[in-house]
């Protein structure tokens, strides 16, 4: 049978690094793999970040997993008629928690002819996790950010510890033994999605039996509200550059950049900000975690083209029409630091609607 990993974790977590990284791993098994990417909208970077590097991609759009289960179902089967498949990896929306009852045990129990499901693994960014607590301890009131984000922990079967070469080696074990006493349920590992560092420990707990069997008590009101507070928008841009070119790197940099240092003096938290750089097949992915943070890099591309197409996916705890201008003024700052035109395409950003899922079964349903 094929083997079903479902993939939760809050905006900038590392899923999709998570995904690509395990999916490699696994074909260097011998194994098929085939993924899924999911988000709120369209125009995704991760899907073409994902297929830049695999080749058995889909993606649901439109609403998470949990609300567009058909929307899952037939992309999966779309994938599995297209060609021999041994795996598939789908991730979740970052903004998403009840995965166990809305997505889990609806396959386990609907499915379960056709796939084995793995444990739920949530993957943490150890630098969010860390401000989440430290606002606890300085006794603030828990927001509804901080809510969904333990909902999404507390339902895990497998806890990831993602970016674990971004921190020392005391602070790791020091995260790692917090959520086990926390989580004692749940299997936790440390891991780093770029490096390889600890993979194995991921894919070898997606091998073993599921543990988390309670059902989650989970206020949809105050689930509704996190993910209300945060302005989603994906949007295009064409740039054009004068006969010597321009560097995608320069102008995707300098946007970012901007974007956090803009965020952050208005006081509003980036979840994550990520963007494309596509010139003739090279493609430029870089993201932001945080406001006032500096870009990671996950591909650079090499030449200086003339023009070239670029994606904006930016979650921001703020209203549209400010993110709205937040992302035009970016990226006019990354004109000018470039030298470059650009064009937009017309602004998609938006509030999620109120969750909604198709199936919410209980554990003794299953």
């Amino acid at each position: 049978m094929i083997t079903f990993i479902a993939l939760s974790g809050f905006l900038g977590a590392g899923k999709t690094t998570t995904l690509v990284a395990a999916a490699r791993h696994l074909q260097q098994q011998g194994k098929r793999v085939a993924v899924v990417t999911n988000d709120q909208g369209t125009e995704l970077v991760d899907t073409k970040l994902v297929r830049s590097s695999l080749d058995s991609v889909a993606e649901v759009t439109g609403g998470c997993f949990c609300c567009r289960f058909e929307d899952l179902i037939e992309v999966v089967e779309e994938l599995i008629a297209g060609g021999d498949v041994d795996v598939v990896i789908a991730e979740a929306v970052g903004s998403c928690t009840d995965l166990q009852a809305t997505v889990v045990r609806p396959l386990r129990k609907f499915y379960g002819d056709q796939f084995v499901v793995a444990p739920l693994a949530t993957v943490v960014d150890p630098m969010r996790l860390r401000a989440f607590t430290r606002a606890a301890e300085r006794g603030e009131p828990e927001s509804d950010l901080s809510y969904l984000f333990s909902q999404q922990l507390r339902e895990s079967d497998v806890l990831a510890v993602n970016k674990i070469d971004l921190i020392g080696q005391d602070d790791r074990d020091r995260v790692i033994d917090d959520l086990r006493r926390a989580y004692p349920e749940a299997t936790v590992i440390g891991y780093s999605a770029k490096t390889g560092t600890g993979l194995t420990d991921l894919l070898h707990a997606w091998e073993q039996p599921a543990s988390w069997t309670a059902d989650l008590d989970i206020d949809y009101d105050r689930y509704a509200a996190a993910e209300a507070q945060l302005a989603w928008l994906n949007q295009e841009f064409v740039i054009d550059a004068d006969g010597a070119g321009f560097s995608p790197d320069v102008w995707a940099s300098s946007l970012l950049t901007h974007l956090a240092e803009n965020m952050q003096a208005a006081g509003a938290e980036i979840g994550h900000a990520k963007l494309t750089v596509d010139s003739d097949g090279e493609l430029t992915k870089m993201s932001i975690t945080g406001s006032g943070t500096t870009p990671s890099v996950d591909l650079t591309a090499a030449g200086s083209p003339t023009t070239a197409t670029a994606t904006v996916n930016a979650r921001v705890a703020c209203e549209p029409a400010v993110l709205d201008q937040a992302v035009l003024d970016a990226v006019a700052h990354a004109d000018d630091i470039a030298g470059t035109r650009s064009r937009a395409a017309e602004a998609n950003s938006f509030k999620p609607g109120y969750p909604r899922p198709i199936h919410r079964l209980a554990a003794a349903d299953v």
